[in-house]
């Protein structure tokens, strides 16, 4: 599905000669390579007959947990069987798996968007680092921001017997130092009041991160705060980051850990914005057109507004992009491939599953669990949806079969929800009776759950082609 917002995007300019100095700056940034020194602000335009498409991915909500801080027994197993899915018995793998897909494929640069560990942990986020340093060895740049489970978080655990221990976790201070090599020294401009920066990622690109994460009371809370919003300082700063990207005649993508936009038509709190409706008028303003964002932990996309044939040369009608992609913890364990053509500035998303299974392979696993990781991880997670469900169910005065017939539905529709094609493949699900069952459930959550899961959506929350303005 391809939208574009401005119809002279497509860019005729006369060709010029460039010093060896330019050169060598544009084959780092075509190769992924790092250059700390220099933000190239005063380069002459770009050769446009030099340019070529960038790959990169966007991941988030990885959520790793350090090996050496569970050692599988009760207390763990019960954490993770009680939790929201993610898959930390194998959270060490799939780092490893990332860092293996990435040496594959090879992308430009990974672009990783908040809640980087399991609860902020300190050796989560060191042993994180030093995987992440490896990818960068390997040629490709990362960039990262916190997401509400990074920083000051109380939740910090390690896990021994049937018992959960506290454990060291982090400052703000400690994020940028830690992370320093993943966007922070690159940053051509950083905000003074919250971790946010802007960095130039490839020709013609520039990302804005932005830190939207709550986390400086966390500790008088007692947990960490869930709900995100953007501070006027940082919007501000936003402002003047975009004006440095308009001198480079450069396109900008905005990354955030909290959602722009609703991704769900549920009643609940802390995934959008708590000041969005501000945060995309200054978007607007900018002329910035696509959010990449997590938090959800489900794959969805959505854009403001909603109709997207009106006429779009009114800058308070540019249609804006927000690009909700799953969790990476959590099945089916997916991210972003996405390119950008600095030429027409399209820039293309798809998801696409982590190859644990090639990495369990070149590695000599024997472990059955990651040679056959996607069966695996899938029935992990429809097994703990049905679970669930039943649990929800035991008080009804329903019969077992017919209990375990909406347990059934609800389990199908959560893989394929969270997997971003539920509201495209729902119809087969619809028709079972397990799912007029849950049409009849007034109370409760799971009834009006299960309904919203099964919503049909015209926009793929898969894939998605999209033109950025240029600044």
């Amino acid at each position: 599905m391809k939208f574009t917002t401005d119809k002279a995007l497509i860019l005729h300019k006369k060709t010029v000669i460039f010093s060896c100095m330019m050169l060598l700056c544009l084959s780092l940034a075509l190769t992924g390579c790092k250059d700390t020194k220099s933000s190239n602000l005063n380069a002459v335009e770009l050769d446009q007959t030099e340019l070529k498409p960038v790959s990169f991915w966007v991941a988030t909500d990885t959520h790793f947990l350090d090996k050496d801080l569970q050692d599988g027994g009760q207390a763990f197993q019960t954490y993770v069987t009680g939790g929201d899915g993610k898959m930390l018995p194998y959270s060490d793998e799939m780092a490893e798996a990332m860092v293996y897909e990435a040496e594959q494929k090879k992308p430009a640069f990974i672009i990783l968007s908040g809640d980087l560990t399991n609860n902020g942990e300190r050796s989560c986020h060191q042993k994180l680092t030093e995987k992440l340093k490896r990818i960068e060895q390997q040629g490709t740049s990362v960039y990262v921001i916190p997401g509400n489970h990074d920083i000051f978080n109380p939740w910090a655990r390690s896990f021994s017997g049937d018992k959960q221990l506290l454990t060291d976790s982090i400052t703000d201070k400690d994020f940028v130092k830690m992370y320093a090599d993943f966007g922070y020294k690159e940053a051509v401009s950083r905000d003074k009041e919250s971790l946010s920066y802007i960095v130039e990622a490839a020709p013609n690109l520039w990302i804005l991160m932005i830190d939207s994460s709550q986390y400086l009371n966390n500790l008088k809370y007692g947990f960490p705060q869930t709900d995100g919003r953007i501070a006027s300082s940082t919007l501000s700063w936003m402002d003047e980051s975009v004006k440095l990207a308009a001198k480079e005649h450069a396109s900008v993508i905005t990354v955030m850990h909290h959602n722009l936009l609703s991704h769900t038509s549920m009643s609940v709190s802390g995934f959008k914005l708590n000041n969005s409706q501000e945060a995309i008028q200054s978007l607007r303003k900018n002329g910035l057109n696509l959010v990449l964002s997590g938090h959800i932990h489900m794959q969805d996309i959505q854009v403001d507004p909603a109709d997207t044939n009106q006429d779009t040369e009114s800058t308070e009608q540019m249609p804006i992009f927000d690009i909700a992609t799953s969790a990476m913890a959590v099945n089916p364990h997916q991210y972003g491939a996405m390119t950008f053509d600095p030429v027409t500035r399209a820039v293309n998303y798809k998801t696409a599953a982590l190859n644990v299974e090639g990495w369990a392979e070149a590695n000599q696993i024997t472990d059955h669990n990651l040679l056959n990781f996607k069966a695996y991880a899938e029935e992990a997670f429809a097994s703990n949806s049905y679970d669930k469900a039943m649990d929800s169910l035991k008080e009804s005065p329903l019969t077992e079969a017919e209990k375990e017939s909406m347990a059934k539905v609800m389990s199908m529709l959560n893989v394929r929800y969270f997997a971003g094609t539920a509201g495209t493949f729902a119809k087969d699900i619809k028709a079972l009776p397990g799912y007029r069952l849950w049409e009849g459930q007034q109370d409760g959550f799971l009834g009006g759950y299960v309904q919203s899961m099964a919503e049909e959506k015209a926009l793929s929350n898969v894939d998605l082609e999209v033109v950025l303005t240029k600044q």
